[in-house]
């Protein structure tokens, strides 16, 4: 099958013959270690992505690989526990097609989380960051090659691509809870490896706040479709050079784990108010 409006609609149909043709209000993509707050989804439908037509397969430790469907403060909320990276081999386009599948079963609200390293040496791991902007510097785009209008159009304004209405209203909700969130810019890594000491450097003379390996084409694929999209980040580690000590994965879900109930906290009011 060539046509991706045929796979894209023939995964959506297949999710809700699964789930059901009751509207989804949120679609929320869950990154390494911040997995746990799908738990408190209600009366969930569980899909593995391995059952879903054209689906790729999530293959990053702290990543579950399904989707759970169900409700989240009175509303009823999509969420992918564990997310598609370009380092795992797929190309942009694959990274997105939850995306775009989303759409296609007609959610326009779209929160998108990750674990990131924190190139801000004025705050600390554990901290939570509102992402207002992204910097990409990866030549590969999700958008790159046939555009199909159903989906956008093939030139595209990015100025809001994370709402920021949204991101008033995330402000509001975690003064209110006594959260520190801060807010910063988001720069896109390939990876797998984790950034050099003078790649961060280079983060840091841009004016990027965190580093991470996700969530940009997302959004780009997002801002095509004309959803609204809020990003959080919850920065795991000091980025490479900040500390005299070496980067590993575990750290990161050491550190999602941590703040997880904080974390929860804030999303699940966002929710109730989105």
């Amino acid at each position: 099958m060539d046509n991706l409006l045929e796979k894209l609609d023939l995964a959506a149909s297949y999710i809700k013959r699964k789930a059901g043709d009751k509207k989804i209000d949120i679609a929320m993509v869950l990154g390494s270690g911040l997995g746990d707050l799908a738990n408190e989804i209600t009366n969930p439908v569980i899909i593995d992505y391995c059952d879903i037509p054209s689906f790729p397969a999530s293959t990053v430790p702290g990543h579950a690989g399904r989707l759970m469907i169900g409700e989240l403060q009175n509303k009823r909320v999509l969420c992918m526990q564990g997310r598609f990276h370009f380092y795992e081999g797929y190309n942009m386009d694959v990274v997105v097609f939850p995306i775009q599948v989303m759409r296609r079963l007609g959610i326009e609200n779209l929160l998108l989380t990750n674990a990131a390293g924190c190139v801000n040496e004025n705050w600390k791991p554990g901290n939570l960051m509102l992402i207002k902007d992204h910097i990409k510097l990866i030549a590969d785009s999700p958008l790159r090659g046939k555009n199909y209008e159903e989906l956008g159009p093939r030139f595209f304004d990015m100025s809001n691509a994370y709402d920021k209405e949204l991101g008033l209203l995330a402000k509001k909700i975690a003064k209110k809870q006594n959260i520190d969130l801060k807010e910063g810019v988001y720069q896109l890594f390939s990876g797998p490896s984790f950034e050099t000491p003078t790649e961060v450097k280079l983060s840091r003379l841009l004016g990027a706040d965190a580093v991470g390996m996700s969530t940009v084409p997302e959004a780009i694929s997002a801002a095509h479709m004309g959803m609204k999209t809020l990003g959080i980040s919850c920065l795991t580690n000091m980025a490479a050079g900040i500390l005299d000590q070496p980067l590993n994965h575990e750290e990161v879900l050491e550190t999602g784990q941590k703040v997880r109930v904080e974390f929860s906290s804030l999303v699940k009011e966002i929710v109730k108010q989105w």
